[in-house]
């Protein structure tokens, strides 16, 4: 089973690296032949294993090396057939794609509300089964849709406050397939979608007719997430305007949403996140409770006098308790993978005990692993997944290597017992787990020991029961045990943040290469080996590289951009030898979601980028400067320079400011940079736009330069042309204003005279950039163009010559464009 299950985990892994499916009738084929070979093989077993005799009379040994063998080929078959199954789920998945044709129309739909709504200053997103399909459709629609409805203060129009799970509602809608940015070591939205069987994203058209037609239809889905609105209605009631009510939510739910990025920030730099939502500890307490209650009320009859061990024994009965209590409470939680493990584990456990067949925990860990990947084929491009199953194989291990019990003694020989046991099972987690955090987010918790040591119990013992209990106690006997747990969660917050605060809490090094991850997991084992195994300490050498690697630069001379796809917005991070410069920060996605956040930091830490010696913002508006504030409290900068007027509060968060200012040049590794715009007396013109004051910035390099126009207009164009001339020439040019009709003029194109073009975009946005008039004149003019709504990330190395691509052709996946 071990074997079979690795096999099939690596199988469905390898799938999803793939930039094509292969066809339906090849998938089919092969998944008979290996399914049937694999049948043969495992009929065999026994006569291989137990009958040598017999072997030899089939020519087969049972010499070691052949066992071997017979094992890698179970681990082969296992691995095409779960390569084979994993395509074609994702066969079935893609097909029922929204039409192209159907993108942007206006649709009528019937259909129901089939998840929890999230509510937020702009409105309330929410999932969408259709149902039915009144207009407007040239093709068949998705079933399963994510829409937002969104308020329109300016038109007074706002969005409903009763979308509740389970609703019916006609509604006009306006769809768009799935797309999400696109960007090294980011968070791909589009294989979310694709695993949560949504074909389809779009919003609400308040100018349409929504209609709510009927208020609950009973679903076994519906009452399910029904069941959880109410719960965290109940919750929120009564802790209304507390800070860490979104944890208490989250905690009983599973739904992490009211929870701030700052928290998380706290959370994540304490190395406690897995902690702050329903983990598989939670799941095991809730479903061990329910057993030894029912177990103890089946051996008394429930005091009667019916004599029920008899008839059953209550072993079982416990088991079959707790199992359904488990399975219960990951409804409730919104079956997340280390939910859906846990789960499995304790249903293998009680089907083993009703079976009289107990299982070794590795046996029961493979089958829930094998499981989970046949269900959801996806849930290996998560890092809970992997995180979630290394923990428990990493528990395995070392317990196996390090396990010795006190069977007899007083009380308090075998409380110590116990504490022994929890140090060295959180000691082999927390050693475990290095080179997996470090592969996974480029960093790992040094704090996160004494954090666990003081949250894990706090956390699992305590506040969980007591939001449990709070959120399904009557009227005003829930308000207690929430406020109680509420508390104790306030109180553990102030202690992660002190913890996390401190400048040693994290260790950050580049994402490592797998085969450095490999040589670092090598070393671990060594360090978590048995007693008596030579120098186990030597396992620390397999760290050595992984913690201590140095991010990658380009060459003295050269120079490396990287335009990152952040939707409608700029965020372009700029590289010499020595030195980084980051030319604006993306847009800000909503109150307390940016993309600096989102996508910008996320690739500093991979990359192990730790400073930056220059921000750059070209002016205030927030497609350019709404990522500012995440990048300036998370990382030291240098200097930040920009257009900002005076008193904006992002050059009060600045260590140093510089405004932006023409003539401005320096050199860094032998590349020149200079601001070619705005001139120092547009600062004192209070009729300019911040458009027009937008730092443009030329670097030159040993391959060619690069002109970053920001947002200048048709004007400020015209001006640059003829103060400069044949110097503004480059060959990259960052299409100024994304493209937009008031700029990229064709005096400008002329005297730039690009060979390539960098649009950066959102997909399908509501401005239409770039204008079709626009992008017909740099095609006339045969400039290369490259745009992050279809390229994603663009990475532009300025070396011996210049060499540019994009995310989307490199990184290819088979659900890209699908």
């Amino acid at each position: 089973m071990r074997r079979f299950s690795l096999g099939f985990v690596a199988g469905v892994a390898l799938l999803q690296q793939q930039a094509q499916l292969p066809d339906g009738q090849t998938i089919l084929s092969v998944l008979l032949l290996v399914a049937a070979a694999l049948a043969v093989l495992w009929s065999l077993r026994p006569i291989l294993l137990r009958r040598p005799a017999a072997a030899v009379l089939l020519r087969f040994s049972t010499a070691p090396w052949q066992l071997a063998g017979a094992s890698l080929l179970l681990a082969a078959g296992a691995a095409l057939l779960g390569f084979c199954w994993a395509a074609l789920l994702a066969q079935s998945a893609l097909h029922s794609a929204l039409h192209p044709l159907d993108e942007g129309r206006t649709l009528r739909l019937v259909g129901l509300v089939e998840s929890l709504p999230s509510q937020s200053q702009q409105g309330v997103r929410f999932n969408f089964r259709v149902e039915q399909v009144l207009a407007g459709a040239l093709h068949p629609v998705p079933q399963h849709l994510a829409l937002g409805w969104y308020s329109n203060p300016g038109k007074h129009e706002r969005t409903p406050t009763l979308i509740q799970p389970g609703q019916r509602w006609r509604l006009s809608l306006r769809l768009q397939r799935p797309h999400g940015n696109a960007n090294p070591s980011g968070f791909d939205y589009e294989v979310w979608l694709l695993e949560q069987g949504i074909r389809a994203t779009g919003y609400v058209f308040n100018g349409g007719d929504n209609v709510l037609l009927t208020p609950f239809v009973s679903c076994f889905a519906c009452v399910i997430e029904a069941a959880r609105a109410n719960l965290r209605a109940r919750i929120e009631t009564v802790l209304a305007g507390r800070r860490y009510a979104g944890v208490i939510v989250a905690l009983v739910l599973g739904d992490q949403r009211g929870i701030s990025q700052a928290d998380w920030q706290v959370y994540t730099r304490s190395g406690i996140s897995h902690l702050i939502s329903i983990s598989g500890l939670h799941i095991t307490m809730v479903a061990g409770l329910f057993a030894l209650l029912v177990q103890n009320l089946w051996r008394h009859s429930f005091f009667t006098r019916a004599q029920l061990p008899l008839l059953l024994p209550a072993q079982k009965v416990a088991a079959l308790a707790g199992t359904v209590a488990a399975v219960a409470y990951v409804l409730l939680a919104g079956f997340g993978v280390p939910a859906q493990r846990t789960l499995y584990m304790l249903c293998v456990l009680a089907v083993a005990l009703w079976s009289k067949r107990m299982a070794s925990i590795s046996h029961v860990l493979a089958c829930a692993l094998l499981v989970v990947v046949v269900l959801d084929p996806w849930a290996v491009l998560w890092p809970g997944f992997w995180l979630s199953f290394a923990a428990v194989a990493v528990l395995v291990y070392a317990g196996g290597a390090h396990a010795h019990a006190h069977q007899h003694g007083e009380r308090w020989l075998m409380a110590g017992a116990l504490l022994t046991a929890a140090g060295r099972a959180q000691y082999a987690v927390t050693l475990g787990l290095v080179p997996l955090s470090m592969l996974l987010f480029a960093q790992v918790s040094l704090v996160s020991p004494l954090a666990n040591a003081i949250a894990i119990p706090l956390i699992s013992l305590v506040v969980t029961p007591l939001a449990l209990l709070g959120s399904v106690l009557p009227g005003a006997f829930a308000a207690g045990p929430l406020l109680a747990a509420h508390a104790l969660v306030a109180w553990l917050a102030q202690t992660l943040a002190w913890c996390a605060a401190l400048p040693w809490a994290v260790w950050s090094a580049p994402t490592p290469s797998f085969a450095l991850f490999c040589w670092a997991m090598w070393g671990t084992l060594w360090l978590l080996a048995p007693r008596g195994w030579p120098v186990r300490w030597l396992g620390l050498a397999g760290w050595l590289p992984l913690l201590a690697a140095e991010p990658t630069h380009p060459p003295a001379g050269a120079l490396r951009v990287t335009a990152f796809d952040v939707g409608q917005g700029m965020a372009l991070l700029i590289e010499t030898a020595q030195h980084r410069l980051l030319y604006d920060t993306g847009p800000a996605y909503g109150p307390d979601a940016n993309a600096g956040a989102r996508v910008l930091l996320p690739y500093l830490r991979a990359r192990g980028i730790g400073r930056l010696d220059m921000l750059v913002l070209s002016h205030s508006d927030m497609d350019h400067s709404g990522g500012a504030r995440a990048v300036l409290d998370a990382l030291p900068v240098t200097l930040l320079q920009s257009s900002l007027p005076a008193g904006h509060p992002l050059r009060r968060a600045a260590k140093r400011h510089l405004p932006c200012i023409a003539g401005q040049h320096w050199e860094w590794d032998g590349v020149q940079f200079e601001f070619l715009h705005p001139a120092v007396d547009s600062y004192a013109d209070p009729s300019l736009k911040p458009n027009a004051r937008g730092c443009t910035l030329k670097v030159t390099a040993r391959a060619g330069s690069m002109l970053l126009a920001a947002d200048i207009e048709a004007a400020q164009e015209r001006s640059l042309a003829q103060q400069y001339g044949s110097q503004l020439r480059a060959d990259v040019l960052l299409a100024p204003h994304h493209g937009s009709k008031t700029s990229s003029t064709v005096e400008f194109l002329q005297v730039v005279a690009p060979r390539h073009a960098v649009f950066q975009l959102g997909y399908r946005n509501r401005y239409h950039h770039p204008h079709a008039l626009v992008w017909a004149r740099y095609a006339g003019r045969t400039i290369a163009c490259w745009r992050t709504d279809q390229n994603g990330a663009i990475t532009l190395d300025f070396g011996q010559q210049l060499h540019i691509s994009g995310y989307r052709q490199q990184q290819t996946r088979y659900w890209y464009g699908r």
